[in-house]
């Protein structure tokens, strides 16, 4: 998991500030040292010493391996699963076409985001040690605030996201459950409010924890329930087109005319779904907003940079192939009548065992990659709220709690009454706005061509002082460009969904 000491804030038990040193001091003004000479300049190991990085901080210990293992943790989320239906809308020319052309994006986009990750040189340069720094440092100016609103705000739709993927996959063991005693006979409706209040509940509790790097092993068991659960689906997927034994769908996509839970297909309808599934593969591979944090992680030498090159090359190699997989075997099963979510949409019955485990490990895997999402968020809010009420007791010192079994934790006032505020708010807009497909196409729009291509390819314009109009720059903006209007036509399309959905619902009474 990302780690979280850097940015706590200093103790103070009983009214009396404890003076520390070390990484833990809240409000410490770190001066970076710079090099003073040629030698010093050439040299980089000269500002590194057995227990302190250059920048006066703790060692960091990241290797490629939990580089990468953050990476398919945050990427290999709940968008797994609703690809089959992405690629039922597109067709199986365009499907797997744009799957590919958002893998290289992401990837060469994230190349250029992980070279920002120090100002000026790239292996002795100013750290910076957020996306909203990077921005800074390279930018600056009304574009940090636009990236910070741009990126919390995502943040904050993730977590709305996982709560809803999550609460549905509860669901879905209760339902497969019901189905087996009654022969299918029963159709098991159920409400998502109990399963997403529970989700809360366990959110809560995690978020609570200050010190992600004590839990790194959380980002370990999530990237294999990943891939426990996305197995399971291409399995599931396979065994089905064996069982048809022949591959369904057509190359242009869901037909018009087609019977599906809201209504006939209509002309306009699958034009907007089209539009959608775009926002939907997007989403699947959306984690540009928390790199710089990941990359934060990382030990050096050798530069950060290339070791985050190559876990994003290995993490997005390894998902567009499970990507491309679970989303081909799945339309190959279901063809038009794709489910928007694969394991819970209700397409497999059986075996209800297998689906039971599937869900279960979606669950713990949404469980940590909310924390992954959310830990950058708490850190900034956190951090805000010590420099703005540096001498309030309730928003700065932390008291000794010794809990059985686990020792003594740190208990800080603002850190729990913030964090449960967040928690709930997004647990009770996941309830009212229970659209699991048209969320997370919203979100892949709207965070998809900022934060994964503008602010990236401008970082990068400014950091190696591309000249205007030169082919480079020309080429950069091209792509930029084209993002954009991809993630409009996403947009638009998901926000449609949307309002189809609004005209057979009422708040709080969802059930599936």
């Amino acid at each position: 998991m990302l780690p979280r000491s850097r940015t706590l804030p200093s103790r103070i038990y009983n009214g009396v500030v404890e003076e520390r040193q070390d990484i833990r001091h809240y409000l410490q003004v770190e001066v970076q040292p710079k090099p003073h000479g040629e030698n010093e300049a050439i040299n980089p190991q000269a500002n590194y010493s057995k227990c302190f990085d250059d920048d006066g901080r703790l060692k960091r210990t990241g290797t490629f391996w939990t580089a990468s293992s953050h990476i398919i943790t945050a990427v290999i989320g709940s968008g797994v699963l609703s690809l089959a239906w992405a690629i039922g809308q597109l067709g199986w020319v365009a499907g797997p076409i744009v799957m590919i052309l958002f893998a290289f994006v992401n990837l060469y986009s994230s190349n250029l985001l992980a070279q920002c990750y120090r100002s000026g040189d790239l292996l002795t340069g100013q750290r910076n040690y957020t996306y909203m720094e990077a921005v800074k440092a390279n930018l600056g100016g009304k574009k940090v605030l636009a990236c910070g609103w741009i990126q919390y705000l995502n943040l904050f739709g993730v977590a709305i996201g996982y709560t809803i993927a999550a609460s549905v996959s509860m669901m879905a063991i209760k339902r497969s459950n019901c189905f087996h005693k009654s022969g299918g006979k029963d159709p098991c409706h159920m409400s998502s409010n109990g399963y997403m209040i529970t989700f809360g509940i366990i959110e809560i509790i995690f978020s609570q924890i200050p010190d992600f790097d004590q839990v790194w092993w959380l980002s370990i068991v999530a990237a294999i329930m990943s891939f426990t659960y996305s197995s399971v689906g291409l399995g599931l997927g396979v065994a089905k087109v064996a069982e048809n034994g022949s591959l369904k769908g057509s190359l242009t996509g869901i037909s018009i005319g087609t019977v599906t839970h809201a209504g006939v297909v209509t002309s306009t309808q699958k034009l907007w779904r089209s539009l959608q599934a775009l926002g939907a593969i997007a989403f699947a591979y959306s984690f540009s907003l928390i790199l710089i944090e990941i990359q934060d992680t990382i030990k050096s030498p050798p530069a950060e940079y290339k070791t985050m090159r190559k876990a994003t090359v290995l993490s997005i190699a390894v998902t567009t192939a499970f990507y491309m997989l679970c989303g081909c075997f799945g339309y190959a099963a279901f063809g038009d009548l794709a489910p928007g979510n694969l394991l819970t949409g209700f397409g497999f019955y059986d075996p209800y065992w297998l689906l039971d485990i599937a869900n279960i490990a979606i669950i713990v895997h949404l469980v940590g990659a909310y924390q992954v999402y959310c830990q950058p968020l708490f850190a900034f809010v956190e951090k805000w709220s010590a420099h703005k009420w540096p001498k309030s007791d309730f928003v700065t010192a932390e008291y000794d709690l010794p809990i059985p079994f686990y020792g003594v934790y740190q208990l800080n006032f603002f850190r729990l009454v913030w964090r449960t505020i967040f928690v709930v708010l997004t647990t009770l807009i996941a309830m009212l706005l229970p659209f699991f497909n048209d969320v997370v196409g919203i979100l892949g729009a709207f965070g998809f061509w900022p934060l994964t291509v503008y602010f990236p390819v401008e970082m990068y314009i400014s950091q190696k002082k591309i000249g205007r109009w030169t082919s480079r720059w020309v080429a950069l903006q091209i792509l930029s460009f084209a993002c954009l209007l991809i993630s409009l036509a996403a947009a638009v399309g998901s926000v449609a969904g949307v309002v189809l959905d609004l005209k057979t619902y009422k708040p709080f009474k969802t059930s599936y």
